[in-house]
């Protein structure tokens, strides 16, 4: 992905001595390939529900880690995990209780077609699984994504995920078209776009000579730049691929499991049963778990040419810390919490941008916000380089989000999901001391 805002080890002799050491070891024992955040990398030793704190015992307001959906180190979850890990962890090649409970509850949340789930570690395997059960059941090879897509890093779907950066090759039979942009295409049916660009990406492939398999989307579009509405937008889109013959995969690895603030699922805000949906990072709260689930005649062909089995995936400690976090988000309403917390940081980022001009945009469903900065709000110019210096203002602020979009320009802000109206409202007063210090620069 774009790290506009990433670490630059030639800005070393910013950082304490002994994160810079930290930083050195890292480098010499994990290798190259990896990234740090911010330009004064964050040193976390804990976590206790919306605040990380560092090794002095400093508290950073997390206002960007959906993976600890229902808050980090959340008793009730560290409680269900530690009971089963001292009594039982096995497969599914065994036969268990504890993942036959949880697939019926999980399943419990989906429309009444989808009614399989096969589980996985990482929202990564769980796409290469749907890809795989995608071209089984269709007889395709053609995938449909957006233009800055992520969805994974296994070969295939890194093949799918162009957010990885440039040098991402695509997959040969994968084609992107424009993510659902109605901010950069006012006045416009953006469903009616959306769907537009899919039947010439689908044109594209009868040209090459590939059957397609499947449009896959992140249902709110969070490394495209997060696009949420207007609601229903995807409808026309799934049409057409399902009458080409492919099938619809909704990714709700980060819209997923109440985010979004009406409903489970990010898919349900747009009134489709999609064919496969794919789950991860918020299942486990932070605990490797994540899964497909799939409507059983997509599922059947799959099943019966191949066999499927993931040591990890489906265990017992994993099926009752995913029982946990479901128990978590009924019991302590976090759905609504997400609707009614989104709606008041939406309102307070509107009125951020009512007094400053750096903010285009305010898109957001639930609490899952996008906010595009603007250079000049006529030609919606990106200012790139000043979402980079405010995500990292607000960092020496110890407040923590990060930057989503082609062009790192929309703050992206996914706080846990016990976020509060006071969260919000602190978030806020420190992101608008931010602004006016860049504005004024």
């Amino acid at each position: 992905m774009t790290m506009i805002n990433a670490y630059d080890p030639a800005h070393a002799d910013a950082v304490a001595a002994y994160e810079r050491d930290m930083i050195a070891r890292r480098e010499r024992l994990l290798g190259p390939a990896y990234r740090l955040f911010y330009a004064d990398p964050v040193h976390l030793v804990r976590g206790d529900g919306v605040w990380l704190y560092d090794r002095q015992g400093n508290a950073y307001l997390d206002v960007y880690n959906n993976v600890a959906s229902v808050g980090h180190c959340h008793p009730h979850v560290v409680a269900a995990l530690a009971r089963q890990a001292a009594t039982l962890n096995t497969h599914t090649r065994y036969l268990h209780g504890a993942v036959l409970d949880y697939a019926e509850r999980l399943l419990g949340y989906f429309p009444a077609e989808l009614g399989h789930v096969m589980f996985t570690c990482t929202g990564s395997e769980a796409n290469d699984l749907a890809f795989r059960v995608a071209k089984a059941h269709t007889g395709g090879t053609g995938f449909i994504i957006t233009d800055f897509a992520y969805h994974g890093v296994t070969d295939a779907i890194a093949g799918m995920s162009p957010s990885l950066g440039p040098a991402m090759a695509l997959g040969a039979h994968v084609r992107k078209v424009p993510a659902p942009d109605a901010y950069r295409n006012p006045g416009q049916d953006i469903g009616r776009v959306f769907a537009g660009h899919v039947r010439q990406a689908l044109d594209e492939m009868r040209a090459a000579g590939i059957k397609p398999a499947a449009l896959i989307v992140d249902t709110i579009f969070s490394s495209d730049g997060v696009f949420a509405d207007p609601p229903g937008f995807l409808q026309e889109a799934v049409a057409v691929m399902r009458a080409a013959g492919g099938i619809f995969i909704a990714d709700e690895v980060q819209p997923g499991f109440g985010r979004t603030g009406s409903g489970m699922w990010g898919f349900t805000r747009h009134g489709v049963v999609p064919d496969i949906v794919t789950m991860g990072k918020p299942m486990g709260n932070g605990h490797p778990m994540a899964g497909m689930v799939a409507r059983p005649e997509v599922l059947a062909r799959f099943g019966e040419r191949l066999r499927y089995f993931n040591t990890f995936g489906g265990n017992a400690v994993s099926a009752e810390v995913g029982m946990a976090v479901l128990d978590v988000i009924e019991r302590e309403g976090l759905i609504a919490n997400a609707a009614a917390v989104g709606a008041h940081l939406r309102q307070g980022l509107e009125a951020l941008a009512q007094r400053h001009a750096f903010f285009g945009d305010i898109r957001a469903a639930g609490l899952f916000v996008g906010a595009e900065l603007v250079r000049d709000r006529e030609t919606r110019q990106p200012a790139t380089e000043e979402a980079a210096r405010i995500v990292n203002g607000l960092r020496a602020r110890r407040v923590l989000i990060s930057a989503a979009g082609p062009a790192a320009n929309v703050l992206k802000i996914r706080p846990p999901l016990v976020f509060s109206k006071e969260n919000a409202d602190l978030f806020l007063s420190a992101l608008d001391e931010v602004v006016t210090e860049v504005a004024g620069r």
